[in-house]
């Protein structure tokens, strides 16, 4: 699915998505990635059942506000202990499908929020 660009330049917007991918900027990414309004990266985590505490710490590094985790196609829930950090830091995290994650970050982006997106691969 395509998704419009509503925010200037300088700023990364999800602008579709599909099997196995995101598109940042018109740009494909596959994998599992960590999205800011200025920096996209590999992140560490390898797959779901394999998420440990030490993978949500280390968003704590981007300074979020709300850190947006996307689950893959289906949507699925984290444990609290593993972003615990995050709750303690007083940031807010939201789990939802990647494809919700993709949404979500546009709106709250559009909003100035400090927003993180923790993806897991399609």
């Amino acid at each position: 699915m395509k998704m419009h660009q509503s925010l200037g330049q300088g700023k990364n917007l999800f602008t579709g998505y599909g099997e196995g991918h995101v598109l940042i900027n018109a740009e494909r990414r596959d994998g599992n990635l960590i999205v800011s309004a200025d920096e996209v990266a590999a992140w560490s985590a390898p797959d779901f059942a394999s998420l440990a505490a030490e993978h949500f710490e280390a968003l704590l590094a981007y300074r979020p506000e709300v850190v947006l985790f996307g689950s893959g196609a289906a949507q699925r829930f984290v444990h609290p202990r593993l972003y615990a950090a995050l709750t303690q830091a007083r940031i807010g995290v939201e789990c939802m499908d990647t494809q919700a994650v993709c949404r979500t970050f546009n709106i709250l982006l559009a909003e100035d929020r400090r927003v993180v997106a923790a993806l897991l691969a399609i």
